[in-house]
């Protein structure tokens, strides 16, 4: 690190558990985070001013005025521009040395294969079960880890899945493709704004503790987020041996 990074991170590096050799190894790291709306958007930030040294954002969407209530990226300046392209000059304004790849396409099977195998670590910040599911098959095939979070109304909720470890469970094995749960969102349903902001920076601190082997990690458990009575609960999340993602992968 130079001298101006040496300043920039310094309260990083003053922390027993990160030091110079954690900040470093952030600043080597590339984070995919697909969806830059109210979950993408604290993630984006906190993984740039933290010094994640590339990061690739996913998202087709453009900015709307209605976007603005919760997703924190956006101004009211780039309406209309896409999230992603957003994303990237919000992160730009904070920390310009860290390198963002705004991919503005729909994040579909192929796509998102090239982009996990060259990631460190993926960030699902999207609001459907199809995408979800195509990126933990994608992360699943590449041995990635994948922090996913999700929030609708007041209830929040976040867990990681880490195909390298044993008997670790993939996404689909909670939440299984055929599972015939209805998808809610919250154009339809709403969603309370702080409450994107608290799954996002969970999210983000959980990532940047993957990449540097810090703590404990929410694999094989889901954290539930009760904002009305703002209540954290947590679940054991077991792998399912008949999974049709990743049963016989790392069953032990």
């Amino acid at each position: 690190m130079n001298d101006a990074q040496l300043l920039r991170y310094s309260r990083h590096i003053l922390l027993n558990e990160l030091g110079v050799e954690g900040q470093e190894q952030l600043l080597a790291s590339h984070a995919l985070v697909v969806g830059a709306g109210g979950l993408g958007s604290p993630v984006a930030l906190y993984l740039g001013s933290a010094g994640v040294g590339r990061i690739t954002i996913v998202d087709h969407d453009v900015v709307d005025e209605t976007n603005l209530q919760r997703q924190i990226a956006h101004n009211l300046a780039r309406v209309g521009s896409p999230k992603a392209e957003s994303a990237r000059e919000a992160i730009a304004a904070i920390n310009p040395d860290v390198v963002v790849h705004a991919v503005t396409t729909r994040a579909d099977a192929a796509l998102l294969d090239r982009l996990v195998a060259e990631a460190d670590i993926v960030l699902d910040c999207t609001d459907n079960f199809a995408t979800r599911h195509a990126i933990n098959r994608a992360c699943v095939n590449h041995l990635k880890p994948l922090v996913s979070g999700a929030a609708i109304r007041m209830d929040g909720q976040l867990s990681v899945f880490d195909p390298r470890l044993p008997g670790n469970p993939c996404y689909a094995c909670v939440f299984p493709e055929n599972s015939g749960v209805e998808e809610t969102r919250c154009a339809t349903m709403g969603v309370f704004a702080p409450l994107v902001g608290i799954v996002g920076t969970l999210q983000a601190a959980e990532a940047l503790k993957l990449l540097v082997g810090l703590g404990s990690r929410l694999t094989g458990r889901l954290l539930m987020i009760d904002g009305r009575d703002m209540a954290f609960n947590e679940i054991g999340l077991p792998q399912n041996p008949a999974c049709d993602v990743c049963s016989g992968r790392h069953l032990g």
